[in-house]
């Protein structure tokens, strides 16, 4: 299961959340956590480097793009693996709504259409869609074309 989805700027600050299964009572913890974390390790990273981490029997797949943070926290067969892949697929859906790697303002501005694509991305906890093109559409609430 796809435990969580975060996305913060470079002081820190939570810009989008979303939990799935994480009691309201640990969503701090891992909230902390995460934001720690990547204050000592992604000093310095090149955008969309993954980096992992494992703790509490989870996996922590998380980037920087832009100026913002991206962590994804995964457990059982969402492992490093599928974590990485599903990281992509987040990160090429913001670079899409921004047109480039966001700064904090830019994603601000398109705040709106990042949370969409995060929800058609992940779905209760599932990788839901992968396609750059579905995704495109689903956020533009126009129906498919052909089935």
């Amino acid at each position: 299961m796809l435990l969580a989805v975060l996305i913060a700027n470079s002081e820190g600050n939570i810009l989008v959340e979303r939990f799935n299964g994480v009691p309201g009572e640990e969503r701090l913890h891992w909230r902390s956590f995460l934001v720690k974390l990547g204050a000592d390790n992604l000093q310095g990273v090149k955008n969309e480097e993954l980096l992992v981490a494992c703790h509490k029997s989870v996996y922590i797949v998380y980037t920087v793009l832009g100026h913002v943070s991206i962590y994804l926290v995964g457990k059982d067969e969402y492992d490093e693996l599928a974590l990485s892949e599903a990281i992509f697929v987040v990160t090429s859906a913001i670079k899409d709504v921004c047109g480039k790697p966001p700064t904090e303002r830019l994603f601000l501005d398109k705040y709106g259409r990042i949370c969409l694509c995060i929800d058609e991305i992940v779905w209760k906890g599932l990788l839901e869609n992968t396609d750059k093109d579905r995704i495109k559409r689903l956020i533009r609430l126009k129906p498919p074309t052909e089935f």
